[in-house]
């Protein structure tokens, strides 16, 4: 009886191993999609930090504008909630839109606030010129837009702004209460390979 336990046991352990992998082979899991990379692989160097300042031109106004409402507000709302624009709007060095323009911001905003006014900012600066020429980094926040300072994340990147993360600051550079149109100074900070 006592030496019929350690064969037993053997082979009941080893039923659950065989059977660990056959069902591990029938269903298909395996844990392998996941795996540690050398850096170099892709190209990761040492991360840097850059700064941006560009000046965004919300063009609601006039036969070309760069800002279209594709969703409007609900009628009785101060603050403008629930409009969505989309916007393809140029991103210039100066804050005058003749100056040079360096990209576009492309995405959208949403009136999201019911007690005052704040967008939900959803934004890709694409840029065109340059080293950073097909790069983009990509922006996603809150933008309580009568407040003197905004900030949002930065959330990622393409090109040369893979693995980017950061904050932007935004701050109202000219406002026209008549049309709507406004230029907003955006300071990037983004840290970056």
């Amino acid at each position: 009886m006592a030496r019929i336990f350690p064969i037993l046991a053997t082979q009941v352990t080893i039923f659950f191993i065989l059977s660990f992998f056959t069902i591990n082979l029938a269903t298909g899991d395996d844990d392998t999609f996941v795996r540690s990379m050398d850096r170099k692989l892709l190209g990761v160097k040492k991360e840097k930090l850059s700064h941006f300042r560009l000046y965004w031109h919300d063009i609601v106004s006039g036969r070309n504008p760069s800002s279209i409402p594709v969703v409007q507000p609900v009628t009785n709302s101060s603050t403008f909630f629930g409009l969505i624009s989309m916007i393809d709007n140029p991103l210039t060095l100066g804050p005058k839109l003749s100056s040079k323009m360096v990209g576009k911001a492309q995405g959208f905003y949403s009136s999201a606030s019911q007690e005052g006014v704040g967008l939900l900012m959803t934004m890709n600066f694409a840029f065109m010129e340059g080293k950073y020429n097909g790069s983009t980094i990509t922006i996603l926040g809150r933008n309580p837009v009568f407040a003197e300072v905004r900030e949002m994340p930065v959330v990622g990147g393409s090109g040369l702004f893979r693995f980017a993360r950061g904050y932007v600051q935004a701050r109202t550079q000219w406002l026209d209460n008549k049309t709507g149109d406004a230029i907003i100074r955006y300071d990037c900070y983004v840290m970056h390979y």
